[in-house]
């Protein structure tokens, strides 16, 4: 396929940046997307130009890594795919792809599309553990849990950060990050002692790390590519009004 790239390039942080059009004409449908930004550095390293930076690991989906926006669409025009896991086949011969990073001052620009969202780590550090005594490895079976409770567990706990949800939203805001993090714990019996100050510290954290507030639009559920639900925003909510009432 034939395959005109127009990608973001920015030196560092305080440099302008600009984009870079690039003609590919030797790309295949079954590459991934990053395997064809792979492609297209070698073509520039062959050419004496440096390679375009952007983050990527585990190129599985699972990570949380790598994301870009593809088009104006984080991770892309697939729903529930990463962009590691988008194949060339979803565009067509002749297409021009637009690749930027993820826009929010909360994610400050690296190098190219490479992005810092350790903000999002510093959110989950302020309160996404439990505190146990350290011995040794308690029964398995020891705590009874819920059937219901472990699923929304699970699926809270399947966000995998990736801030495409941050990327999408015209506010720049967390929150379906946050309250992910925030659910997974407290629909366990082992996360419900902290759970009152988890809540503060974790809303206060996404408060100070610049990140915007949340007007439920949902475009953050329509890119997230774990589908977690605008639900647990509302239960965030309803969990941190709580918590402040408990604490007056």
């Amino acid at each position: 396929m034939k395959i005109t790239f127009r990608i973001w390039l920015q030196d560092s942080p305080e440099a302008a940046g600009g984009f870079w059009t690039h003609v590919a004409e030797d790309i295949e449908s079954d590459m991934s997307f990053l395997e064809a930004l792979d492609h297209v550095n070698g073509q520039r390293i062959a050419e004496g130009q440096r390679a375009i930076e952007f983050d990527h690991d585990c190129r599985e989906g699972i990570c949380g890594t790598c994301g870009v926006v593809i088009n104006g669409t984080p991770h892309g025009p697939l729903r529930a795919t990463t962009t590691c896991q988008l194949h060339m086949r979803s565009f067509s011969d002749g297409d021009t792809i637009t690749v930027e990073p993820f826009r929010a001052r909360s994610f400050p620009v690296v190098r190219d599309l490479k992005v810092d969202r350790s903000s999002l780590d510093r959110i989950s550090q302020s309160g996404g553990f439990i505190s146990t005594n350290i011995r040794t490895a308690p029964e398995a079976n020891s705590i009874l849990i819920a059937r219901e409770a472990a699923a929304a567990a699970f699926v809270a706990a399947s966000c995998i950060g990736c801030g495409a949800c941050v990327a999408s939203c015209k506010n720049a805001a967390a929150s379906l990050f946050t309250s992910a993090k925030v659910a997974h714990l407290s629909h366990l019996p082992q996360g419900r002692v902290e759970a009152t100050k988890r809540v503060i510290n974790m809303v206060q954290a996404m408060d100070d790390e610049g990140f915007g507030s949340c007007t439920n639009t949902e475009a953050c559920e329509a890119v997230c590519p774990q589908e977690i639900s605008t639900d647990h925003i509302a239960r965030m909510n309803w969990e941190y009004n709580w918590a402040r009432l408990k604490t007056l």
